[in-house]
């Protein structure tokens, strides 16, 4: 398996397998964009990345920056052994949703206290992520919420034959 784990990258690109676990919180000003049924949900450069080993980086929006008008509460909850609780989101707009399609930590673990009311979107949920104008890649599997852009090189956890990883 570590020979699928090729950590070399390019000026600007980097290697998942180089992020940290307990995962690290940054801040981030880089263009996000969400567009779900030809309305941008949001767009922010006051965003937050979450960088764990394995895994793409997931982005959390501060709701300032969302139109929160489109996301209900829904009854989903999730919990990461860092973070701690999850609550979900179900977003309608026009009369098309999706449902359990963003998640927000209400009361995040010690650490990650600056991800409060924050909220992530999974990719293949939505009609186009972005990233600096770059549409985004949904990360593997149904579980993760990760953003893949040219930036970012993997192998990536998520897909056939990587839950052990």
């Amino acid at each position: 398996m570590d020979q699928q784990r090729d950590r070399s990258s390019a000026p600007g690109q980097e290697s998942v397998w180089d992020y940290p676990r307990p995962p690290r919180l940054e801040e981030c000003d880089d263009l996000v964009q969400v567009v779900f049924n030809g309305v941008t949900i949001a767009e922010s450069r006051r965003t937050r990345r979450v960088l764990e080993t394995s895994h793409p980086p997931v982005y959390y929006i501060p709701p300032e920056d969302i139109r929160m008008e489109y996301l209900q509460p829904s009854d989903r909850h999730t919990f990461c052994e860092f973070k701690g609780r999850a609550n979900y989101y179900t977003l309608t707009v026009n009369g098309r949703s999706a449902p359990d399609c963003a998640w927000y930590y209400p009361d995040p673990a010690p650490g990650y206290e600056e991800l409060a009311g924050y909220v992530a979107f999974y990719p293949r949920k939505m009609d186009a992520c972005y990233v600096n104008g770059e549409k985004v890649q949904a990360q593997p599997g149904d579980f993760y919420g990760g953003w893949i852009t040219s930036r970012i090189i993997g192998p990536f956890k998520g897909g056939a034959g990587t839950a052990g990883w």
